[in-house]
């Protein structure tokens, strides 16, 4: 197929509206069976609940082409298994996982013009989410909902390559305990736009949560999950209930294990072990891992021993693993990899 005639090289991480996007409507107690348009604008009631009670959910995956020219994404059933959850906790009919895994690879095969060539470094994003739709005023779940996916042809997430992020250590809580941190809402993220507008201002990349009800362990960033890597080479992620389930993340693990022979872990962190750490990385669907050279906490800095030039060399080898395996360059043991 001949692809769109777009700068791929100089792509930023931002919104470009492609021809088609998938959306589905529940009404009467089912979905309907859903339909590809056109048109990317919504329409709603004025007390729509989504725009009353922020009822709604999202999810992030991306398409690529691969070395040998196939359009694949990675591990779609896990964002349909977790956009699943994230419905059912927000009292919200969860999507079905199987048709949820069909209307991306519709999704993907009516923009396929706009799926980046290989060795570009960009991919098609693609924002599954669904919200509530009808008039609610009173405090209760709404009853009509519409899932939507569309998809955007974006750039890397650092150009010019990842150099290590300073990071600070947050005075505010992003999730309680029992509440929301495990599920992707968007109310989640809304709450960390103030803080994180605060980091920037302060001169930092992103903030360090810790947990809301002692503040002593690690939990995540406003988007992304922890990775920390030992002196001795052991990789450890910070285990929590209000934790977002990266998917990046588990697969980072499965790749440490598995791929690369390293040992790994989940574990409760305690901030006070950060400084022993060798590496530190942030794991997302965006730059699948971001690396950390210098935390702050109040004036007290902390600089891992991987330093601000550059990866350290275990997560170095954990990127060009998993996108390695994302591009087709190596093998796919687990079959994470869906072919268009």
């Amino acid at each position: 197929m001949e692809k769109q005639n777009i700068d791929w090289g100089n792509l930023g991480f931002g919104y470009i509206q492609t021809d088609k996007r998938y959306v589905s409507n529940f009404k009467d107690g089912k979905w309907d069976d859903g339909v590809l348009t056109e048109d990317a604008m919504i329409t709603m009631s004025e007390c729509a609940c989504v725009l009353q009670y922020a009822q709604t959910c999202f999810e992030g995956l991306k398409a690529y082409t691969t070395e040998d020219g196939r359009t694949v994404c990675f591990r779609p059933d896990l964002n349909a298994d977790r956009m699943y959850d994230t419905a059912l906790r927000l009292e919200m009919p969860p999507f079905p996982k199987d048709r949820f895994i069909e209307a991306v690879k519709q999704v993907v095969k009516a923009n396929e013009s706009y799926v980046p060539p290989f060795g570009s470094g960009a991919s098609l994003y693609l924002r599954p989410y669904m919200f509530g739709s009808n008039p609610v005023i009173g405090v209760k779940p709404a009853e009509e909902y519409q899932f939507r996916i569309f998809a955007t042809p974006v750039g890397p997430y650092f150009k010019g390559g990842a150099k290590p992020l300073t990071i600070c250590v947050s005075d505010y809580d992003r999730a309680a305990p029992h509440g929301t941190g495990h599920i992707k809402a968007g109310l989640n993220y809304a709450m960390s736009l103030h803080p994180i507008v605060e980091a920037h201002k302060n001169g930092f990349a992103e903030n360090m949560y810790l947990d809301a009800a002692t503040r002593t362990k690690v939990e995540e960033t406003g988007g992304a999950n922890f990775l920390f890597v030992t002196k001795d080479g052991k990789v450890v992620t910070p285990k929590s209930s209000s934790i977002l389930p990266s998917i990046t993340r588990r697969s980072l693990m499965i790749v440490a294990k598995e791929y690369l022979g390293l040992e790994v872990e989940e574990r409760e962190v305690f901030f006070d072990e950060v400084k022993d750490f060798a590496e530190c990385g942030l794991c997302g669907t965006a730059a699948v891992i971001s690396p950390v050279g210098k935390i702050v906490n109040h004036g007290e800095e902390i600089c891992l021993p991987a330093g601000m030039d550059e990866m350290g060399p275990v997560t170095k080898k954990l990127y060009e693993t998993l996108t390695g395996i994302q591009q087709g360059k190596i093998e796919d043991k687990f079959g994470w990899v869906v072919e268009i």
